[in-house]
Parts: structure tokens; sequence; C-alpha cells
């Protein structure tokens, strides 16, 4: 394994692990909405991959092995979220803890008359406030089709920013939180009414399950099916693009045979 895995604590100023070309290809392979970067962009995702590897921990449950690919495949999609936004975006946290599959995470609730109730919620993945990403490594014929976990909880992570997840992340300059506020509010809105009226709408039916899951989800398919989120939630599509300070929709509507780059 890469000379910074066999240190169980290696900080954050570790040398950047060297990849060679065939393993970018290898990997890259299982990801091909990395198609839809630009070029330029490829380059750039890869080092702050390998910047991101050096900074965080990594750290198998249930006695998982870990391997290059796995952790280079986890690295590469976590840092597309923060392409152009740089790693600091990430740096009030240091620990990712993979799993073998789902895993169980102890919940409970008070209901009204304020009795507590106590029970298990088997998740793929979740992003602790303050603390580390919990993802769930899936062989690939059980991975959930459609579903990006690694995107998904790391879109957590920057809604967390600014506080509880909320579907608010902390906005650039010259971007207006109202404007924000409008868009995805009636986006979500009309999401959850189609979701109640079993309308098909070729997003993940659990974005209805808050304004938080709502970010995250629509996260997920902004890089990985873009065309269909600019096509179908144009102004949805248009904040996402001054948010991440990317475009991928041209590119994949190109390869997609349905347009021009």
């Amino acid at each position: 394994m890469f000379r910074w895995l066999r240190r169980a604590l290696a900080p954050a100023t570790a040398d950047l692990p060297d990849v060679s070309p065939d393993a970018w290809m290898r990997i890259e392979a299982r990801l091909p909405f990395l198609d839809y970067l630009e070029p330029a962009d490829r380059s750039r995702l890869r080092d702050l991959a390998r910047a991101f590897i050096a900074a965080k921990q990594f750290h198998g449950a249930h006695e998982i092995a870990l391997h290059d690919d796995m952790l280079l495949e986890i690295a590469l999609q976590a840092c597309l979220p923060i392409l152009r936004l740089g790693l600091d975006w990430y740096d009030d946290w240091i620990g990712v803890v993979i799993y073998p599959g789902d895993f169980l995470v102890p919940r409970h609730t008070v209901d009204e008359a304020g009795v507590v109730h106590e029970y298990t919620e088997p998740l793929m993945g979740e992003a602790w406030a303050g603390g580390p990403v919990l993802l769930s490594w899936q062989p690939d014929e059980q991975a959930a089709d459609g579903v990006n976990v690694v995107i998904h909880e790391f879109a957590h992570k920057l809604d967390m920013r600014n506080g509880e997840p909320d579907g608010l992340p902390p906005l650039h300059d010259g971007m207006s939180v109202p404007r924000w506020a409008k868009v995805w509010s009636g986006a979500y809105t009309q999401f959850c009414a189609d979701v109640d009226a079993g309308i098909e709408t070729g997003i993940d039916e659990y974005a209805a399950e808050s304004p938080a899951e709502f970010f995250a989800v629509m996260s997920e398919c902004f890089f990985e099916i873009p065309d269909l989120i600019q096509d179908t939630w144009p102004d949805l599509y248009a904040q996402l693009a001054l948010f991440y300070r990317l475009d991928p929709a041209p590119r994949a509507r190109a390869l997609h045979g349905s347009g021009t780059p």
C-alpha cells in the first residue's frame, strides 16, 4: 500500500502518494462522470485527491482491508465537490471510516409523551459535524444504482460548514442567499409533491427526506447526470454551478450525443 498508509496516524504534512498513470486510468474508468470535466480539471482533481489522501486519516471498520484502489476512488469522488473550492473546505475534520457494506448506527427519538425510543438504522454513509465521514464500500454487484454515497456525504460536509445541515452551505461572494432560498425551496416543494404523486423524476426519492438531503442528492446528480438536472431544474442547476464553480452539463450532453460542448 501507499507509504503514507503504513503510518496509522500520518500527519497532514506527509508526502503526497505516488500514483502511476495506469492506476489513475484504472480507477477513473470506474467513475465515468469524470469525463464531464475539462481536461485541465482532470489533472487538478488528481492533485487534489493526492493531497486529500495525505491530509486525512483512513480507518477500516469491521476488519475491512483498505487498499490503494479503494482509497483513490474515494479521494477522487470526495474532491470533486471541492475541485474549484479547495481542500480548505474540509479543514474542520480529519477522519474517514470505511465499512464493508451497509452499517448500523444507534438512534434515539423522544415522542410527544416524552418517551425515549432507541433503535438502529442501516446506513450507506453518514457525515458527522466536526467528526469523521462514514462510508460503506459496496461490491459492484451490490452497489445501489444511481446512488453516489461519497459525493452525497461530502456534500453534507460542505453544508455543515456554517452549522447544522439545512441545504444552505456557505455561499460565495456574489451569490444571493434570498435567490438560493427561493430556488431551492421551490424545487424541493415541487420534488416532494412529485414523489407524493408517484411521478417518476429520475432522482432518488430519498431527496424528499429534508432540505439537507435534497441538497446532497442534487449535488450527486449535478456531477453524475448534470444534463438531466439542467434540463429539468435549470434554476437549481444554475445555483449549483455557481456554488461548485463548475458547468459539467455541456460536456455531458456532448458525450451523450445530444448537443455540442
